[in-house]
């Protein structure tokens, strides 16, 4: 069978004969298109931060003995395939978690051990270094909904769209592997897909299948932000829909632009303080919406599964979820996170998830739950956190820097 869908072989051969019939002296191109075929050298780009992790003591860890591993160890062995892919050493650790008492003292004997704390210290671009980074929460929101449109649900929750081509362009050079561009074919050209705004304007004519149909313009908007919710219908039954794929455009953060305009501060700018700001103005609603050209597409999910589906594939656990950085931080890893602020807690956690949002060595988004108290956790969290890696304690962590 081949490895690509006939749109994606046009594609490629469109993007490879695109890039063949490129001259030196031809004028810049939109990016996605056509690259120079000698490009001129890039501009100095400010270092992003690193990350160094340092070995620690179990005693280090603050809360440490208070913590109640037994409610985490479903989803750390969920995570052991992935593990035992990174580092040989989890093969035989997860075998024997595997076997362990669900206990919390035998479980916090076992990991003690096993594993090795590693704190995560943030190494800046100028040589200074941060212990502490930012922790954000998110969760599945339950919003009404309808499998057929009527006079109260009038917004469409879309499936992916038939013209919709992603392209890895590891596949095509090898320098740029882990690159994907997405887009529409216009020709044998690669153009940018659809905006937020302009598969509003489309509507109908945007080959993508209505799953169903939201009744507030706003709980949907949210839900797109989430990544995955769950849908009450008329008839008092729930069905749960989970990320199918994007647009290809960047997440821009409403939140932000209230700020930088000065209609909200920085402590008003929560979930809860950006939809309060919406509903007093209407008339300004859809502008922002907008500014937002990131779009989400979605696919019905098991009523009866076990919940929001993550990056691994595999279901997150209330509060015991990590979305983290996969540019800094294994996924699949045990994390050991102490979280200072509005709503503290200090346990073990599991980095199961991504969010394009989620960037840097100490940033984590903290799963959690489903429905409105979830959610107003996840809106009130903008918390200080501390992370110690938990590696097997024979093997360095990935990319350690000591």
């Amino acid at each position: 069978m081949s490895r690509f869908s006939s749109p994606r072989r046009a594609l490629l051969a469109a993007f490879l004969l695109a890039l063949a019939a490129c001259r030196s002296e031809a004028p810049p191109t939109p990016p996605g298109v056509c690259p120079p075929c000698e490009p001129p050298p890039a501009p100095q780009a400010t270092p992003a931060p690193a990350v160094r992790a340092e070995p620690v003591s179990w005693e280090a860890l603050p809360g440490w003995r208070a913590d109640r591993p037994s409610l985490a160890w479903d989803a750390f062995l969920a995570g052991c395939p992935r593990l035992e892919a990174l580092e040989p050493a989890w093969q035989t650790l997860c075998r024997e978690a595997r076997e362990q008492p669900r206990d919390d003292a035998p479980l916090r004997r076992f990991l003690e051990q096993r594993l090795r704390p590693w704190r995560l210290v943030a190494v800046l671009p100028d040589g200074s270094t941060r212990d502490t980074g930012l922790a954000t929460g998110y969760y599945e929101p339950l919003i009404a909904a309808s499998r057929t449109p009527d006079a109260r649900h009038r917004t469409p929750i879309l499936g992916p769209p038939a013209d919709l081509i992603t392209v890895d362009l590891g596949e095509v050079a090898p320098q740029t592997k882990g690159l994907r561009l997405k887009g529409r074919l216009e020709g044998n050209r690669l153009v940018p897909y659809y905006s937020r705004a302009e598969i509003r304007a489309l509507g109908e004519r945007l080959p993508a299948p209505v799953l169903f149909w939201a009744a507030d313009e706003l709980d949907f908007f949210f839900l797109q932000i989430q990544g995955s919710g769950l849908l009450r219908l008329p008839d008092g039954s729930t069905v749960r829909i989970g990320y199918a794929d994007h647009n290809g455009h960047p997440y821009r953060s409403i939140g932000r632009l209230l700020i930088d305009s000065g209609e909200l501060t920085l402590p008003q700018a929560s979930a809860q303080g950006i939809r309060r700001w919406l509903e007093r103005h209407p008339e300004r609603r859809q502008q922002l919406l907008e500014a937002n050209p990131a779009y989400v597409f979605f696919r019905e999910l098991p009523a009866d599964g076990p919940g929001p589906i993550g990056t691994l594939g595999l279901p997150l656990t209330p509060q015991r979820s990590l979305a983290i950085d996969p540019a800094h931080l294994p996924l699949g890893a045990p994390l050991y996170a102490v979280v200072s602020g509005t709503q503290p807690f200090a346990r073990l956690m599991l980095a199961q998830d991504t969010g394009a949002a989620i960037q840097g060595p100490l940033r984590v988004d903290v799963y959690e739950g489903s429905g409105k108290e979830a959610g107003e956790r996840a809106g009130r969290r903008r918390d200080e956190v501390a992370l110690w890696l938990l590696w097997p304690a024979e093997a360095d962590p990935p990319a350690v820097n000591r």
